[in-house]
């Protein structure tokens, strides 16, 4: 709730529970009033029938009204880099079902500076209130597009001078690879990896070597680690 505070006027109104008190929500409760957002005291019933609603159980005395995610354009995205001087950096994601992989990756994504993230509309979760939560509030501040064909926009993205690099186990070892050109990654899904058309799309294919008995890291264990790759290559 407070990153979405910081972010602008997604929120609408706060509802804390009658008795409910501490530093914290008082912190937070002046930031609301200084910001113009209305403040409401309700009973916990009614907090605990909210949370319910929207898939959770857990509300700690308070909760906030917001508006729904804007989800961005890609092109967006770009003039985000380009605004920043910095080679672009996207991260598209095929097919990820996992609210919590999902949030895990918009949250290693912000952290690490990328330029947003492409979402595909079908087969893929959305931005949920479980991948906001998840997120630690990072899907407030990184741009996250959704598109209709991936394959189509992962070309689009080729023929404007990003190189496609898919994550893969097939492919050679990530930091063998040059991540420090313009480049979309492209993180499969949770089980079934990139989608044959694709990983046919990718210029080239990158892969982290697992050691281990295990056959495969999770997805968003894996886009963090290709993504800070990707930063490491680009500050030397």
């Amino acid at each position: 709730m407070a990153e979405a505070l910081r972010a602008g006027t997604r929120v609408k109104q706060v509802l804390v529970a009658r008795g409910s008190r501490g530093p914290e929500l008082s912190r937070l409760l002046r930031e609301a009033r200084s910001r113009g957002v209305g403040v409401e005291e309700v009973d916990g019933a009614e907090l605990d029938r909210l949370a319910a609603a929207h898939g959770s159980l857990r509300h700690q005395g308070v909760a906030a009204l917001v508006a729904p995610l804007k989800c961005s354009d890609v092109d967006d995205i770009l003039a985000g880099a380009r605004a920043k001087g910095e080679i672009p950096l996207v991260i598209a994601l095929d097919r990820i079902q996992d609210p919590m992989n999902l949030g895990s990756i918009v949250r290693t994504a912000e952290a690490a500076g990328a330029h947003g993230i492409i979402l595909p509309r079908r087969r893929s979760v959305g931005l949920t209130p479980a991948v906001a939560r998840s997120s630690a509030g990072a899907v407030e501040h990184l741009r996250v597009a959704r598109v209709s064909n991936m394959v189509s926009e992962l070309r689009s993205l080729k023929e404007k001078g990003l190189w496609v690099a898919g994550l893969d186990v097939s492919g050679g070892p990530l930091w063998k690879a040059d991540l420090s050109r313009p480049l979309v990654l492209v993180v499969g899904g949770e089980g079934t990896g990139l989608g044959r058309l694709v990983r046919e799309t990718c210029d080239f294919l990158v892969g982290i070597p697992i050691v281990g008995k295990v056959g495969s890291l999770n997805a968003g264990v894996a886009a963090a680690l290709a993504i800070y790759e990707a930063v490491r290559q680009r500050s030397e």
